[in-house]
């Protein structure tokens, strides 16, 4: 068996596509509801920050998730992860990145795959806020998992508060995966992220006439020319390659100091399997898991029954499978 094959499901749903769009558009899942926190940041602006209502046991940890691209606490992972917390009676908490909570940030910056500044300030807020002795797990999904991950790196032995972490379906590889991303059937999900991105770039160049130009970004048709005309120079960049150099955490893994589940599809397509990293290119701390099917964020099993065996039914199936592994992971290091 390959390394960290551990995920199964039918032929009918083993495709990367059928599993990224079947489990973000067609599952049933869980709605939760949190409690909202704004928390002011140093620079002027603010991060909002749901957190479970859910009744929490007496020593349970807190779950920290980092949500994906134009992702939020409504995400299709994030309500099932935060569900998995609920049955447990764990804490969950999920900060949003700048401009992704409903509102407009004030800054004149957004957020990129490698805001690991943005991670660690929010996990030190966190980690002060805490209970005495309540242990911290950090997970993050696509984009927030290569954030975390190049925190995590970074950090080295400093992030040593942390129990555990995961990232799920991180973008390992920014410049592959942004190639990826650039062509084919991959544009439709180009074009999803553009929509949103784009009306948020056209309301920040209200907040700030000139900041960047506005031909140039509404004619951008891929990630890499959105990303050379905003999220590059927004954020401290020289351009596009620049910035998928420099933010991806494929190069980091190796300075990870705390036990950390790395798992991403070998065929997601955000990111080509061969372009995942080996075991010797991480650290002893981190598990890399890279089962053949799963998809982007998506590992959907069918339900039981016998509608829930038939492809003519993929609502019919659900996306419990990825929290499981995830608190599973957690358990297996003692991180509860």
């Amino acid at each position: 068996m390959p390394f960290g094959e551990t995920f199964r499901t039918p032929w009918w749903l083993s495709g990367g596509h059928a599993q990224t769009i079947l489990a973000a558009r067609f599952t049933r899942h869980h709605r939760i509801t949190f409690r909202r926190e704004r928390w002011d940041t140093p620079d002027g602006d603010f991060i909002d920050v749901d957190w479970t209502t859910h009744p929490v046991a007496p020593g349970a940890p807190l779950v920290v998730m980092f949500h994906g691209l134009e992702g939020d606490s409504r995400s299709h992972y994030a309500q099932t992860l935060m569900a998995a917390l609920r049955a447990r009676g764990w804490q969950g908490a999920i900060p949003h990145f700048r401009g992704c909570s409903g509102e407009l940030n004030r800054a004149p910056r957004f957020y990129h795959s490698g805001d690991s500044a943005e991670i660690r300030w929010v996990l030190e807020r966190l980690r002060k806020q805490i209970q005495p002795g309540q242990r911290m797990l950090a997970v993050g999904i696509s984009l927030g998992g290569n954030a975390l991950l190049r925190y995590l790196g970074e950090e080295g032995r400093g992030a040593g508060f942390l129990s555990a972490a995961a990232a799920i379906s991180a973008p390992l590889d920014l410049a592959a995966g942004g190639a990826a991303l650039c062509s084919g059937f991959n544009l439709v999900y180009t074009r999803m992220f553009l929509q949103t991105l784009k009306r948020k770039s056209l309301a920040k160049l209200e907040q700030f006439p000139g900041l960047f130009d506005r031909a140039t970004m509404l004619a951008s048709r891929d990630l890499y020319a959105f990303d050379n005309v905003v999220t590059a120079p927004l954020h401290g960049f020289r351009d596009t390659d620049d910035y998928w150099a420099r933010a991806a955490s494929k190069p980091v893994l190796g300075e990870i100091r705390i036990p950390t589940l790395v798992l991403n599809a070998r065929n997601d397509p955000f990111l080509p399997g061969q372009h995942l990293p080996t075991p010797a290119e991480v650290s002893a701390d981190v598990l890399l898991e890279q089962p053949a099917h799963g998809g982007h964020v998506g590992f959907m099993t069918p339900r039981g029954g016998i509608l829930g065996q038939l492809p003519l039914f993929p609502v019919a199936g659900h996306i419990d499978w990825l929290p499981a592994r995830i608190l599973d992971y957690f358990d297996s290091v003692g991180g509860t």
